[in-house]
């Protein structure tokens, strides 16, 4: 998890393999996905959020102490929430990532979408957004107290040189969920 300030905001980008939890104004987590998935999950009452980013779809077959499995980091996500405050019966989420980013990974894009789907309609958590599929990598920027999302649409050949998150003038490519 990489912190820095710019303009008065915090930003807090969550890696592969990471997730953060914040209650604080003027914090934005950013990431950046291609085949893995993040969930962006907040409690509009409590004004608290969070985001996750995993690598592999379900518990890794007995190595669920791992945050690279989507289960261990919707887990550490929804017990982080709960612990600043969340009510689960308040929890929405909004999904992103789970891209075809080229042959060599298979599925897993369509895998690790499907998990977090299915894992969040299990627990009764409302997925109230999506942007899952595609082949193109996403860049995300949410907001953990308002629950507030933008996704960007990051071109293949951006990604040879990924700078930090920072404000920019809105595309046709750009998504935002309220």
């Amino acid at each position: 998890m990489d912190i820095y300030a710019r303009d008065a905001v915090t930003y807090i980008h969550v890696v592969q393999g990471d997730y953060a939890v914040s209650d604080r104004e003027n914090t934005i987590l950013t990431t950046i996905l291609g085949s893995c998935v993040s969930t962006c999950i907040s409690d509009p009452i409590a004004r608290v959020g969070g985001m996750n980013h995993f690598l592999l779809p379900g518990n890794g077959s007995g190595d669920t102490q791992s945050i690279r499995y989507g289960l261990y980091a919707m887990e550490l996500l929804i017990n982080g929430l709960l612990k600043m405050g969340a009510s689960k019966n308040r929890l929405a989420a909004k999904l992103f990532g789970g891209a075809s980013m080229s042959d060599g990974f298979g599925r897993i894009g369509e895998a690790n979408g499907k998990f977090a789907v299915d894992f969040l309609a299990n627990e009764g958590i409302p997925c109230i957004a999506q942007s899952l599929g595609g082949t193109n990598a996403r860049r995300i920027r949410f907001t953990p107290t308002t629950g507030y999302a933008q996704q960007l649409i990051v071109q293949q050949d951006e990604l040879k040189t990924v700078p930090p998150a920072r404000a920019s003038s809105r595309s046709e490519t750009d998504v935002t969920f309220f």
